[in-house]
């Protein structure tokens, strides 16, 4: 299978000439970073005074981790290393869950990001010649806009539709000749199951690649959705602290997503102890933007697992590939004393053939006691009055989830769209423990 390049010199660039490029980078980086209240007051305490202050790439260890509580501290402007009037774009989160993150970009940053963006698109071998459907949300949302500008910059022909109405994304698909479509993955199996309802037959489609993100999903879930739709379906990773989507993508062999080692520093590290891990030991991960100006990020931690893969991959790129993404550190879940990630129930339930497109778990209290329940749709055919064949699939599927995950919940089997829908991120989890 051919290997398709953006920007061929540095995706295949040694491993000596990535080092030196990466401590020019990092030295810039904390150059800039310096330029805030922030990281002057932390970088000073750790010794650093000037980006000549790191002499190689083993200095990294020196600089103190950042962390999404630093960015809400330090809202709105505590993390800005540039003037007001070079900011051409801002991006914040949501800030449901208080201070919003926010993080500025200058042109030179967009354009960065945007041939990123590019490399990611053209290693799962789209060319200009696609059409590509974007389902994610426009906005303060990075989703939609970090693949729509690099679609564009490669040429393809763009349908900026965003996210829900879904009757209206499946017409523009056939209307259009969608090729390629960006979307959560649990949207994607949404829209596969309404394909029905709205009379529209799978052959009607031209889909040929999918690339899903957003939100954690099992390897199980992927083949699901290529079997489904017949199309190629890539493994992303982003976030909005790193700009957004393009920081990670699989590549047409599917093994592992190529993180853009010129543009971050990736480490992976023990969430307890902070300690470095090596390759295929799964832990957090740590990144360091290398190639923003107006926003420096030194040493981020994601919340997010994941390992790094062994060897090289068959497209002769040379920067490290990342697992998909296992879970959070931030959302796992305790169930009566045992630690259990959402991403595992998940890889159990979507493995089952009768399973459909949709699930949720729901945790409660009985008692002092944790319970849990399992909801997932099945397909309406399983609903023919035989009780049997149902309890024999409820038995099946807590069996399984007993394996995996220790505990035994309660199985729920409900109708084909009878369980809530997001179009745009999943809520898989409802907690209504009572918090003491």
């Amino acid at each position: 299978m051919e290997a398709y390049y953006w920007n061929k010199e540095l995706e295949t660039i040694d491993q000596a000439s990535l080092e030196d490029l990466q401590l020019k980078l990092l030295r810039d980086t904390v150059q800039a970073a310096l330029k805030t209240p922030f990281y002057r007051n932390r970088l000073k305490k750790a010794g650093i005074n000037s980006g000549d202050d790191i002499r190689s790439l083993q200095d990294l260890q020196r600089i103190p981790f950042t962390t999404k509580d630093d960015l809400r501290e330090g809202y709105p402007t505590g993390l800005l290393a540039v003037d007001l009037a070079e900011v051409v774009r801002i991006h914040t989160s949501s800030g449901t869950t208080g201070t919003p993150t926010v993080i500025y970009h200058t042109k030179e940053d967009l354009d960065n990001w945007t041939e990123l963006v590019c490399r990611c698109i053209v290693a799962t071998g789209a060319t200009r010649e696609d059409v590509f459907q974007n389902t994610m949300s426009y906005g303060l949302f990075t989703g939609g806009l970090g693949l729509h500008y690099g679609a564009e910059r490669l040429g393809m022909t763009v349908i900026p539709v965003g996210s829900g109405n879904t009757r209206r994304q499946i017409q523009l698909m056939k209307d259009f000749k969608t090729t390629v479509i960006h979307a959560t993955p649990s949207y994607m199996l949404h829209i596969y199951s309404k394909l029905n309802e709205f009379k529209i037959p799978l052959n009607e489609l031209f889909l040929k690649k999918a690339y899903l993100g957003a939100e954690p999903y099992s390897e199980n879930t992927r083949r699901k959705i290529e079997e489904f739709f017949h199309i190629d379906v890539y493994n992303s990773y982003g976030l909005s602290e790193m700009n957004g989507p393009g920081v990670s993508f699989e590549c047409i062999h599917k093994c592992g997503m190529h993180t853009w080692e010129d543009s971050y520093l990736l480490e992976i590290i023990d969430p307890k102890t902070t300690r470095t891990l090596s390759e295929e030991h799964e832990g957090e991960i740590v990144l360091t933007n290398l190639r923003r100006r107006a926003t420096p990020l030194l040493r981020y931690r994601t919340r997010d697992l994941a390992f790094i893969h062994k060897g090289k991959c068959k497209c002769k790129r040379t920067h490290r590939r990342l697992s998909r993404i296992t879970g959070r550190t931030d959302d796992m879940l305790i169930i009566n004393g045992v630690n259990v990630y959402p991403s595992q129930i998940e890889e159990v339930i979507m493995r089952i053939p009768q399973v459909g497109t949709n699930y949720q778990i729901c945790l409660e209290k009985d008692g002092t006691l944790d319970k849990i329940i399992v909801k997932v749709e099945i397909y309406s055919k399983l609903f023919t009055g035989d009780i049997r064949q149902l309890d024999t699939l409820k038995a099946k599927i807590n069996e399984e989830l007993r394996a995996a995950i220790i505990i035994s919940p309660i199985v729920e089997l409900h109708e084909p769209g009878s369980l809530p829908v997001s179009e745009g991120k999943a809520k898989r989890v409802v907690d209504s423990r009572t918090k003491l």
